[in-house]
C-alpha cells in the first residue's frame, strides 16, 4: 500500500470521525431534557446553537493558521479540541458542562474542516478531486447512519434495567466510568477513544504541505465589503443558512417530536429513524449525483424543495406510521439542497470565489439559529407549531432556485447519453 493510499484512508476515517461526534445529538436531546430536568426546549436548543456558533466563529481563523503553522499543528488541535471537550462532559455531568463541551467540539471540528478539504485535494491530486469529496460525502453520511445506532446499542446494554455486570467486557469498562443514570453520557467515553485514535494517527504521519488554489484563498477587506454589497451574494447566503437550519432542525427534534405526539420511544426506534433519516440523506446525495447529469440545477432544487414541504407536512400533521416514515425520507428530498444551492451561488459571481465561499461557510451558524427559533417558539406554543418554522426555511430555498441566475449552468445530457445509447 502506497504513501498516498493510506494518506486518503487517514483522511476518510477524518471524516468518519466527525460526522460519528456532530449528527448524534437528536437522540439524546429527550435524554438531556429528562435528566437534566430543563424547564423548557429553548434550554435544549442551546446546545447545538453553542456548537454551531463556535463553528462559524472558528472558521476563518482556522484558515488564518493553516497559513501560518501548517496543516498537522491545525490538524491536531483540531482532533484535541473535542478530546477536551468529550472528556470534560464525560467527567462533569452537569448542564452548563454539556454546553462547554459542545462549544469546544465545535471550535475542533471548525479546524478540521478548514484543513480536511484542501489536504485531500492535496493528496488526491486536483484530477481526483471530484470523486474523492464524493467519497468523504459518503463517509460522512454512513457515520452519520453508525451514530444513533451505536447510541441505541449502548442504551440496550447500559440502562439501569437492563444492565448486567460480565456480559460485555466494554460494557462493564463504560459502566465503570458512566454514572447508572445516565448511561448515554458513555457516548462521551466513546468519542473521547475515537479521538485519540485519531491524535495518533496524526503524530505518526507526515502529510504533504497544503498549497491552496485561488478558490481556496481569503480577499482582503476591499474583496469582502464589495461582496457584502451584492443582494446575490446575501440571497444565497440566506439559502445555505436556511437549509443549515432545516437539516439541524429536523434532525435533532424529530425524535422528541415522535416520542411527545406519537409515544415513540427515543432510544430505540427514534434512534433508528434518525439514524435512517441520514442513511436516506447519502442514499440522496448518490441520486442526485446521477439526476444532475440529466436535468438543470435550478430545476431539481425546485422539486427537492416541493418534495420536501409535502414530506414535513406529513411528517408534523400525519399519524405514527405516516411521521415514522415521512421524517427520515425528509433526509432524502433535502440532500441534494447544499450543494446545489453552493454551486450555484458560486456560480454566480465572475470573481473572488475563495471569498465568496467563506462568507457561504458562515452561514453555517444556521446550524445554531434554526433550532433555537424552533425551540422558543415551541416553548411559547407547541413543538408541533415550532416545527412549522422550517417550512418557511424552505419556501426561501425554493425561492432561490427561483431567482438564481448563475452565469454557468451544470452541463447536462440525454438519458440515452447518459447509458451510452445510440449516438
Amino acid at each position: 500500500m502506497n504513501k498516498r493510499t493510506i494518506h486518503l484512508i487517514l483522511i476518510m476515517s477524518f471524516w468518519f470521525t466527525i460526522s460519528f461526534i456532530t449528527n448524534i445529538l437528536g437522540p439524546l436531546i429527550p435524554d438531556i431534557i429528562n435528566n437534566f430536568n430543563l424547564s423548557n426546549l429553548a434550554m435544549a436548543g442551546f446546545i447545538p446553537t453553542s456548537f454551531f456558533l463556535a463553528y462559524a466563529i472558528m472558521s476563518i481563523p482556522s484558515g488564518i493558521l493553516i497559513d501560518k503553522y501548517g496543516e498537522k499543528p491545525v490538524l491536531f488541535c483540531g482532533f484535541l479540541m473535542p478530546l477536551i471537550g468529550s472528556v470534560l462532559f464525560a467527567t462533569i455531568h452537569t448542564y452548563p458542562a454539556l454546553l462547554a463541551s459542545s462549544f469546544i467540539i465545535g471550535l475542533g471540528m471548525a479546524m478540521l474542516q478548514t484543513v480536511i478539504n484542501p489536504l485531500q485535494r492535496t493528496v488526491g491530486g486536483e484530477e481526483n478531486y471530484a470523486f474523492i469529496a464524493e467519497l468523504a460525502q459518503f463517509v460522512f453520511g454512513v457515520a452519520s447512519f453508525v451514530s444513533p445506532l451505536v447510541y441505541s446499542g449502548l442504551m440496550s446494554r447500559l440502562s439501569p434495567d437492563v444492565y448486567v455486570p460480565g456480559n460485555s467486557i466494554i460494557a462493564d469498562a463504560l459502566a465503570s466510568v458512566t454514572p447508572s443514570d445516565l448511561p448515554w453520557v458513555s457516548l462521551y467515553w466513546i468519542f473521547a477513544a475515537l479521538l485519540v485514535l485519531m491524535l495518533i494517527s496524526v503524530l505518526s504521519s507526515r502529510f504533504p504541505k497544503i498549497e491552496l488554489n485561488d478558490d481556496e484563498r481569503g480577499g482582503n477587506k476591499a474583496t469582502y465589503m464589495s461582496l457584502f454589497k451584492s443582494g446575490s451574494v446575501w440571497m444565497f447566503f440566506l439559502g445555505i443558512f436556511c437549509y443549515v437550519s432545516t437539516e439541524q432542525g429536523t434532525s435533532i427534534f424529530m425524535t422528541t417530536f415522535l416520542e411527545k405526539y406519537h409515544g415513540v420511544n427515543p432510544q430505540t426506534d427514534g434512534a433508528f429513524i434518525v439514524s435512517l433519516f441520514w442513511g436516506l440523506m447519502t442514499a440522496g446525495c448518490l441520486v442526485g449525483m446521477l439526476l444532475l447529469k440529466l436535468i438543470d440545477s435550478r430545476l431539481l432544487l425546485k422539486c427537492s424543495g416541493f418534495l420536501t414541504i409535502a414530506l414535513l407536512a406529513c411528517a408534523i400533521f400525519g399519524g405514527r406510521s405516516l411521521s415514522s416514515v415521512a421524517f427520515p425520507a425528509i433526509g432524502f428530498s433535502i440532500s441534494v439542497m447544499y450543494s446545489i444551492v453552493f454551486s450555484l451561488a458560486l456560480n454566480s459571481v465572475p470573481s473572488n470565489h475563495g471569498s465568496f465561499a467563506g462568507i457561504l461557510c458562515t452561514a453555517i451558524v444556521g446550524g445554531a439559529a434554526g433550532p433555537l427559533i424552533i425551540s422558543s417558539i415551541a416553548d411559547l406554543t407547541s413543538l408541533r407549531t415550532g416545527m412549522c418554522v422550517i417550512f418557511l426555511f424552505v419556501a426561501y430555498i425554493i425561492f432561490v432556485a427561483f431567482a438564481a441566475r448563475p452565469l454557468v449552468n451544470n452541463k447536462t445530457v440525454t438519458l440515452k447519453q447518459l447509458l451510452g445509447i445510440g449516438k
